[in-house]
């Protein structure tokens, strides 16, 4: 199978902007990370995208509505505009590309009900750009009885190839998620819980700021005992995997009696608890642990991951990644597997009951490599 340009495009639920990859990839063992940029939300965009969330949840199932086709005509434009800057930038056409890998937004995730939400016009980002498109990469695992998430093992998987294992690799976004990689190649994934989402609103809250800079706020607080241990006896972290949650599954409510800095430390130490947890349920204990995602610029939440899980915490930079683009570059590798029907999502990743591929194309697929 030959390599193909593709780009990944990826806007994760802390809502801090689009993260947009460029490489060069079969969609199996060859992975070439070629360029990347990231473009932050404006503050206007992220209040309409929270609140199209905020107004997703109160659904049954996903529906039209004003507001949130409003969003996504709003997402879709600022994706486009991301692919092309991003392409200028690295001196390479639209028309040089494989495929685009357009996670888009989502604004709802409820497996339990059947279904998931990632809005994002597929087929316009398509027809701006002249370009094959693939979205809606969860809803065919959710479909089929999966969780939807988490997708990006697969990607983990290939650019772990020839470390020594078991590996793990930790994803702190808004909500945090877990891959171990075995010896056999096994896959083990799941959501562990809340990652930098609480966090976030708490500072928004607390301090008017967008998270917790440098985690200064929670170093200079006292862990509460008694509303983290409230926090963390909940069923749900006891629960075997496949797991997975929405961003709105947990909320600030229990901390609000603390300080601002007294509640930004519970909240933090809260995220280190449910990954130590977390894995209890893996096949192996790990020796280290990778951290990717906007959690491990945050040196109290790295801090503190450390000492709840007992095991060394190290930024994926370590592996020589770039642990900003890894989602990104992941839903470019996904849609290039898409395209060629190999799957996605497995049932050690998702709970799906066999591997699976996921994902519609929007343009003409003529299948050509480079």
């Amino acid at each position: 199978m030959g390599s193909v340009l593709a780009v990944g495009l990826m806007s994760g639920t802390s809502l801090d902007g689009i993260d947009a990859a460029l490489i060069e990839t079969d969609g199996e063992g060859h992975v070439r990370p070629i360029a990347f940029r990231s473009d932050p939300y404006s503050d206007a965009a992220r209040q309409q995208l929270a609140d199209a969330a905020k107004l997703a949840l109160t659904f049954e199932r996903p529906r039209a509505s004003p507001d949130i086709v409003a969003a996504e005509a709003m997402l879709t434009r600022r994706h486009i505009m991301a692919v092309r800057q991003l392409l200028s930038g690295a001196g390479v056409r639209p028309d040089a590309l494989g495929v685009i890998g357009f996670h888009g937004q989502t604004i709802a995730h409820r497996p339990d009900r059947g279904w998931t939400w990632q809005i994002g016009d597929g087929a316009e980002m398509a027809r701006a750009l002249g370009v094959t498109v693939v979205n809606d990469l969860r809803s065919a695992d959710v479909a089929a009885g999966g969780q939807g998430a988490p997708l990006l093992p697969v990607y983990h998987r290939a650019l772990a190839a020839g470390l020594e294992r078991p590996i793990v690799v930790l994803n702190l976004g808004g909500v945090a998620n877990v891959t171990y990689i075995g010896a056999d190649d096994e896959l083990v994934a799941f959501d562990t819980g809340p990652a930098n989402g609480l966090i976030d609103d708490w500072v928004a809250i607390e301090t008017g700021q967008r998270f917790d800079a440098g985690g200064a706020l929670a170093a200079a607080g006292q862990v509460d005992a008694a509303v983290l241990a409230a926090m963390l006896d909940n069923p749900w972290f006891d629960a075997p995997p496949p797991k997975s949650l929405d961003r709105a599954d947990f909320t600030i409510a229990p901390a609000r009696a603390l300080s601002a800095a007294d509640g930004a430390a519970t909240l933090t130490r809260f995220t280190a608890e449910t990954v130590a947890i977390a894995l209890r349920h893996l096949p192996a204990r790990p020796a280290r642990i990778m951290v990717a995602g906007g959690g491990r610029h945050n040196p109290a939440l790295m801090a503190m991951l450390a000492e709840s899980c007992g095991t060394s915490v190290e930024p994926i930079e370590a592996l020589g990644w770039n642990g900003d683009a890894t989602e990104a570059e992941g839903f470019a590798y996904m849609a290039v597997r898409r395209l060629h029907g190999l799957p996605i999502s497995f049932p050690g990743t998702t709970g799906a009951p066999a591997p699976m591929t996921g994902g519609v194309i929007h343009g003409v697929w003529g299948g050509g490599g480079r």
